[in-house]
């Protein structure tokens, strides 16, 4: 527990003088507030104002026209004083992840984190407490004659890619670090200039938020050194994609609820198994929420190895849900689900809060996910894919905007106000990417993420 005197004896011997007030609103944009640390009592009590039009504001900074939210009405950006960190990147300044509140001191129904916190108390009266990962891909580049290009011609996973950015990676590593958030590992991906940097996993809202402090870090340090890092799904054409893969298991008394006790390395318990079929029962609708951008989809492609189907297999990565096989030391505690279909658009909040409502209906509804698909889904016929209901997901975000707009479960997950909101959004930035011939221009993704 971080209490105000801990935070003030900090803020007093870390001379901090500005303190970033953070959320992540429907356009999956991290955005916030600047107050000055002096005033930290009033900050702990009453948080900073925020317009209620900010949830209607979209990922190219414009207001919905006559969406749920406009210039009238103010809500409370509250500090979450367990996130308070002292960022390594920025003189004197230090952090808080925020809920939103209402005038009256009530979490707002229009507030991502706040939606994700009652449905984890929800599975905390079960016993329940999910563990998760967010494992971020992103490009460092930099200008080039002809406009952004990658940071280097490195190869997948190549030893000259490390060298290539180790000054940047290993700053990024020891900010990431001074925040308490470790590294579980990293290597330059698939794209040239392109990385994969994972932080350890944690408990709960934890995860998301660290997902939030992880985008702002790599970001910092890059400019720090003089080039930048896109979390953009897409940002270069024949280029590989970068997605943000969630690693997820849910634990009770201590115990890890996916893990059987002689399984193998790819054991997975009757809980694991109904949580899995629950993902994929709510996928089509569920990629609304974690693959929310018009060029999302350009990512989500069969044979990108970014999951195009409803499939699911043990380490089987076209697949929307993977088990990755568990380790030799620890396959209890190690035992978890990879949902692929994910990106760094999505606001970590919902997509986790999506993810957990689709697993645990596969849960509450005992579903069966079938035997594992240990091949390629896109390899197999149609009919054999009908054969195992396995489906193609959504092929653009209209597609899945309008599937989760039928969804009554992450309709009820999210609550109307925000389930509303979010579609709003969405549609408002399908609306300004496409032309009338379906053609669709997503530059402002690179100035937004």
């Amino acid at each position: 527990m971080t209490d105000h005197a801990t935070i003030k004896r900090t803020i007093d011997a870390q001379d901090v003088e500005l303190i970033r007030l953070v959320f992540v609103n429907n356009s999956g944009v991290p955005r916030g507030r600047v107050l000055d640390a002096g005033d930290l009592e009033s900050i702990l009590e009453d948080g900073g104002n925020l317009t209620k039009g900010m949830q209607s504001f979209n990922a190219l900074d414009a207001l919905v026209g006559g969406g749920t939210f406009g210039p009238v009405g103010e809500v409370r950006l509250v500090p979450d004083p367990e996130t308070f960190t002292v960022l390594p990147y920025a003189d004197r300044t230090a952090v808080m992840l925020c809920d939103m509140h209402d005038l009256d001191g009530t979490p707002w129904d229009a507030d991502p984190r706040s939606r994700l916190r009652a449905f984890l108390d929800d599975m905390a009266d079960d016993g329940l407490v999910p563990n998760a990962a967010f494992e971020g891909e992103y490009y460092l580049m930099r200008e080039g004659e002809d406009g952004p290009e990658p940071f280097d011609d490195s190869t997948c996973f190549a030893v000259d890619g490390m060298d290539s950015a180790h000054d940047v990676i290993l700053d990024t590593i020891d900010a990431l670090k001074a925040q308490g958030l470790g590294l579980s590992n990293y290597y330059p991906e698939y794209g040239p200039g392109q990385q994969e940097l994972v932080i350890e996993h944690d408990e709960g809202v934890a995860a998301a938020d660290n997902h939030v402090l992880y985008k702002s870090t790599v970001q910092a340090i890059a400019k720090q050194h003089g080039v930048d890092a896109t979390f953009a799904p897409q940002p270069f054409d024949g280029l590989p994609g970068s997605g943000c893969h969630v690693h997820l298991s849910l634990w009770r008394d201590g115990e890890n609820a996916f893990a059987t006790e002689d399984g193998g390395r790819y054991g997975l318990s009757e809980v694991g198994r109904q949580f899995v079929a629950g993902v994929l029962d709510h996928a089509p609708a569920l990629v609304a929420l974690t693959a929310p951008t018009v060029q999302s989809y350009d990512r989500l492609q069969p044979g990108m190895w970014a999951s195009a189907f409803t499939a699911w297999g043990h380490d089987n990565r076209e697949a929307c849900v993977r088990v990755p096989s568990a380790d030799t030391l620890d396959r209890a505690g190690s035992t978890r689900l990879e949902y692929k279909s994910c990106d760094n658009t999505a606001n970590p909040y919902l997509a986790l809060l999506g993810l957990l409502a689709a697993g645990m209906d596969g849960v509450d509804r005992n579903l069966d996910p079938g035997e594992p698909l240990q091949r390629d889904p896109a390899a197999l016929s149609d009919e054999e894919r009908a054969d195992r209901g396995i489906e193609r997901l959504p092929a653009s975000l209209d597609e899945a905007l309008d599937a989760v707009e039928d969804s009554d479960l992450l309709r009820d997950a999210l609550g109307e106000t925000l389930h509303q909101s979010y579609l709003e959004v969405k549609r408002s930035e399908w609306e300004a990417s496409t032309d009338g011939d379906d053609e669709w221009e997503a530059d402002y993704l690179l100035r937004a993420f």
